[in-house]
């Protein structure tokens, strides 16, 4: 086994690691745990395998193995980046929404609240 095989076969399986740690104290979301348990799959089976990423390259008609490494990275960047902007999108909409909501609750509370002032018609008490 080579330098860059074993070297593959570290970070994929510490990658793996850090991924259940984090599921296990509940700071990652399950569905991005799946995103990234994919992603360090494809490379675990890539750094056991290396012949299949040089057929990969060959059949595509690329020169060099890292070349398609880099552009599927890119691939993956690019997807994550679209996929949280979208989220940030949507959570940016809920905060508003929610922050507009909260405001109209507390006028309403302090009109509720508020001693009643001489403008007021008085009210009549039976």
């Amino acid at each position: 086994m080579s330098a860059p095989q074993v070297l593959g076969l570290v970070a994929a399986l510490g990658g793996l690691v850090v991924l259940l740690e984090l599921l296990r104290r509940r700071t990652l979301r399950e569905k991005y745990a799946l995103i990234w348990s994919v992603l360090l799959l494809v490379s675990l089976v890539g750094a056991i395998f290396p012949g299949m990423v040089y057929r990969l390259t060959d059949a595509i008609g690329l020169e060099v193995p890292a070349n398609l490494i880099f552009f599927v990275a890119f691939l993956v960047l690019f997807g994550l980046s679209v996929q949280f902007s979208l989220e940030l999108g949507r959570t940016e909409e809920r905060v508003r929404t929610l922050a507009e909501e909260l405001a109209i609750l507390r006028l309403e509370v302090e009109q509720r609240n508020a001693p009643p002032t001489d403008s007021e018609p008085p009210v009549d008490e039976v």
